[in-house]
Parts: C-alpha cells; structure tokens; sequence
C-alpha cells in the first residue's frame, strides 16, 4: 500500500455546496494581495503589468478572489485537498522566487495555475489545460504557458508530504478558530 495525502472534507455551516477551505483560502490571498499592494504603494513602486512577470493580466479582474475559487470548484470538480496542494505551490513559490509579488493583477491566473496543477499532481481524475483555460478566463496558450512558467518557479518541485500537507490544513484550522463560524471536518483516507 503506497502512503498518499490525506483527503480532507471541509465543511461549512452557512453554505454547504462549498468547501469552507474556498472561505479560508480567499481570505488568506486576500490579505496577501492587500500586504504586497500596500508595500508596493509605500515603497513608490506601482503594480503594473510590465513590471510583474507572465501572471499579470491586463487590468484587475472584477471577481473577487472567494467567487473565483468557488468557480474552479464547481466547474473543475477537483478535491478540496487539491486547494490546500495548491496554496503550498503558491508558498513555495513565493519562497522560490523572492522579488515576485502576489498582486490584484497577477492572483486570479495564479489561482487557475496552482489549482490545475494541483489537481493533475494530486486527483486521479482531473481536467485538462483547456477546460481550466475557460474556467479561468484564458486561452489555452495563456494557460500552457503559464503552466510551464508556474513549473519552472516552483522547480518542479511538486511533491507534497503528508507532514507539510497535515501542517497546512493545520495553519487553515487556526485561520478558522480566529475567525469563527465555521467548521472544519478532517477525514483522513490512504490512496492505495
């Protein structure tokens, strides 16, 4: 029997279509995307397509960052887990590459990319480029690209430990605490 991740099943008392990790994820990239504008903004420097990297679109998508997550839920059908793999990407991405910014402009292709790539490294069934492509609002040569840019930053370093996984959903457990109301159900299952 090969060890896996484990799956969780987060739930959510005001709204149980959704995993509550979509509510504790945009909260979380929220307020990451808030931080680096507000240093950007201090430090003089303006958050403009030219100078971020592939990610940036071209002006800042009018969907907010938790409807966009609840969208590649409900049409990608990927697992809950496959979010939390997903923000670990982010992380190491971010700790890979140290002058990139998460920004208004570049967190809405960031989130299509981690999670599809997510999705292929962790679920048996998953999408492919070009239907994340139409769920994300790109092309499917944007997304192809953006794909290979997101693997190259992360080093292709996609594997996640149960450890590093089991703290992550740890770190979205204490997010929850603090902001109350809802609950988080942990069911653990061994991928055979």
């Amino acid at each position: 029997m090969r060890e896996g991740l484990s799956c969780l099943v987060f739930s959510s008392t005001k709204n149980e279509s959704n995993p509550c990790i979509l509510a504790v994820l945009a909260s979380l990239l929220h307020r990451l995307v808030a931080r680096n504008e507000r240093l950007l903004l201090s430090s003089g420097k303006s958050f403009t397509r030219e100078n971020l990297c592939a990610f940036s679109a071209v002006e800042i998508p009018a969907m907010e960052i938790g409807k966009f997550l609840e969208r590649i839920f409900k049409y990608s059908r990927c697992s809950p887990s496959a979010f939390v793999v997903a923000y670990v990407y982010i992380d190491r991405l971010i700790l890979n590459n140290p002058t990139f910014r998460i920004t208004s402009l570049n967190i809405h292709r960031l989130i299509t990319t981690s999670v599809m790539v997510a999705t292929k490294f962790l679920d048996d069934l998953h999408c492919n480029n070009s239907y994340f492509a139409k769920v994300g609002g790109l092309t499917l040569k944007e997304m192809n690209i953006l794909e290979v840019e997101f693997l190259f930053m992360l080093r292709f370093r996609l594997h996640v430990t149960v450890s590093v996984f089991e703290s992550y959903c740890s770190h979205f457990e204490r997010e929850v605490a603090l902001g109350g109301g809802i609950q988080i159900e942990r069911t653990i299952l061994c991928v055979s």
